[in-house]
């Protein structure tokens, strides 16, 4: 039940975001909902790979380039989603910002 909420609030959170930032832009409900799955499904297996294959470049930013895999991660959801879309890739870097900040806090009040 807490992951359905997370789920939707996450939707919710995306929908909100593009009414933020004119970069971005989703059609409707069931995009969100789609969106909000591929992100959180990246995160989940995809973003860890990324963190290993990078850590040289990472180590050297002092992990500022966890930002640029955060944006990709935005970025390719995106791609994969008919109905999210994202015009450059400054728009994907601040959505992602905004949307790890969202993930943080909603998971906080949910513990």
């Amino acid at each position: 039940m807490k992951m359905l909420l997370k789920w939707i609030l996450n939707a919710l959170a995306l929908m909100a975001l593009c009414q933020l930032d004119s970069g971005l832009w989703l059609n409707g409900f069931g995009a969100a909902l789609l969106a909000a799955f591929v992100i959180g499904f990246f995160n989940m297996l995809v973003r860890p790979v990324l963190v290993v294959l990078t850590l040289p470049i990472t180590l050297l930013s002092l992990g500022l380039f966890l930002f640029i895999i955060n944006a990709l991660m935005f970025w390719w959801a995106s791609a994969l989603i008919q109905g999210f879309e994202i015009a450059h890739f400054s728009d994907a870097l601040l959505g992602s910002l905004l949307y790890s900040l969202w993930g943080v806090a909603l998971n906080s009040a949910l513990e």
